[in-house]
């Protein structure tokens, strides 16, 4: 059984619909149902469907199909503020090691064609769940007035589902929101939310270069220019870019995460080498010149090791940081302070993750809050005296991405759909 276990163990049933809020029971159902039936990046088919009958049976006019799998719901109450709420609804190729009772063995079809298994490895079936049970508690709440809309966005594990929506017409569906409003969950204790002005969630680059060699048999490595020394040489400089070309007082993450020689066997030397590299910053200027440090790098490595050809250098994802409006971010953690149980101010620069809402809040020209809820049993925190120890402890804890990861279904769900209803009231009731 993981340490991230809940009391309940049931096997996971949807729950009957309703067009009042859902009971905690229900929201349980939801979310095991949607973490044992996870899907990958815009084939969120069966995620999108039930997102959509939940919004249909509270009132919402519904549009299906928006950036492939994206699901939008709108519910008028009057004239009034105009509110976006978000949640991405995609999994990961991770296959899960949690042993929960409810845990995902499905697989997939990955776009390159390979079968891969699929988890939700990074807590988009919370995010999921708490709009599904917001949008059942606001359709409740008669105090409010103005547009809500809620958003089930695909695809943010490529970064390209907010991207997709926008393009399709998003807001020629939906008006332009007077603010746009999510959260994501991570290791820190339940009751924990971390609102941050200024930049909440790194801007990524994803980065593959390819170095361009002459194979040969490896008994005379004299006779190549082998590509696999070529890829070594090249993640060690790399790997010094941030520490002796960035200022301490900046922020940049460059990892190699992945070196693919591709050699078909153990006496060949291959033609070519792979690196996959993954790029966080906050800053555009930052990031500017650590892209111009990979390329001169690269370049220059494979003009010392003798390559006639040129490598290439692939920027296959990349997407903004996640900037939360000062003001707006007061606004929420004021209503926090007032519905919910516990609100920590996160500094800026907290979260090195990256996500893709900021493209939402750009094309509506909206201010974003975005915002870290606590998904971890508040047990393994006890003993914690002071901001340091919780961050050591989270750092201790399977994070997002990990085989391991599983918030714990309660009190999470209930305070992520608390917070959602509670952010969207501020302006609804304006």
């Amino acid at each position: 059984m993981s340490r991230f276990e809940t009391k309940e163990m049931k096997e996971p049933t949807m729950p009957a619909l309703t067009n009042t809020e859902l009971t905690d029971t229900q929201l349980a159902d939801i979310y095991r149902d949607l973490h044992q039936h996870p899907e990958l990046s815009f084939q969120e088919g069966r995620t999108a469907a039930i997102a959509a009958d939940h919004l249909t049976r509270a009132g919402f006019e519904v549009t299906t199909g928006v950036g492939e799998t994206g699901v939008v719901g709108i519910l008028r109450r009057g004239t009034g503020p105009t509110v976006l709420l978000r949640a991405d609804m995609d999994a990961l190729p991770v296959k899960e090691e949690t042993g929960l009772a409810y845990a995902s063995s499905q697989t997939a079809t990955a776009s390159n064609g390979d079968t891969v298994p699929v988890m939700h490895a990074c807590g988009h079936d919370v995010h999921t769940t708490c709009l599904i049970g917001a949008v059942h508690a606001l359709a409740a709440d008669t105090s409010w007035t103005g547009t809500l809309i809620a958003v089930f966005q695909p695809a943010e594990e490529v970064g390209a589902g907010a991207g997709a929506m926008v393009e399709a017409g998003l807001f020629d569906i939906v008006p332009k929101p007077d603010v746009v409003l999510g959260q994501h969950v991570a290791p820190a204790p339940t009751g924990f939310i971390g609102v941050q002005d200024g930049a909440s969630f790194a801007a990524s680059d994803a980065i593959l270069i390819t170095l361009y060699g002459a194979g040969g048999h490896g008994s005379r490595p004299e006779t190549t220019i082998d590509p696999v020394l070529m890829a070594a040489s090249l993640t060690l400089r790399l790997q010094g870019i941030v520490s002796r070309e960035v200022a301490g007082t900046e922020m940049a993450v460059l990892s190699v995460v992945a070196v693919n020689p591709g050699g078909p066997a153990f006496n060949v030397i291959p033609d070519t080498a792979e690196l996959r590299l993954t790029l966080r910053t906050y800053d555009r200027g930052v990031r500017d010149r650590v892209v111009a440090a990979i390329e001169r790098i690269t370049h220059a490595e494979a003009a010392a090791s003798g390559a006639t050809k040129k490598p290439t250098i692939e920027y296959v994802e990349s997407f903004p940081a996640a900037v939360n409006d000062a003001a707006a971010a007061a606004r929420v953690r004021a209503a926090f302070a007032k519905d919910l149980p516990q609100v920590i101010q996160a500094p800026p620069g907290s979260v090195t993750g990256s996500e893709d809402v900021s493209v939402l809040a750009k094309a509506a020209q909206a201010p974003l809050v975005f915002w870290i809820l606590g998904g971890a049993d508040p047990e393994l925190f006890k003993d914690a005296t002071s901001i340091e120890d919780l961050v050591r402890i989270v750092g201790e804890l399977p994070s997002n991405h990990s085989p391991f990861f599983a918030p714990v279904i309660s009190p999470t769900l209930q305070i992520g759909t608390a917070a959602l209803h509670s952010a969207a009231k501020e302006w609804l009731s304006a």
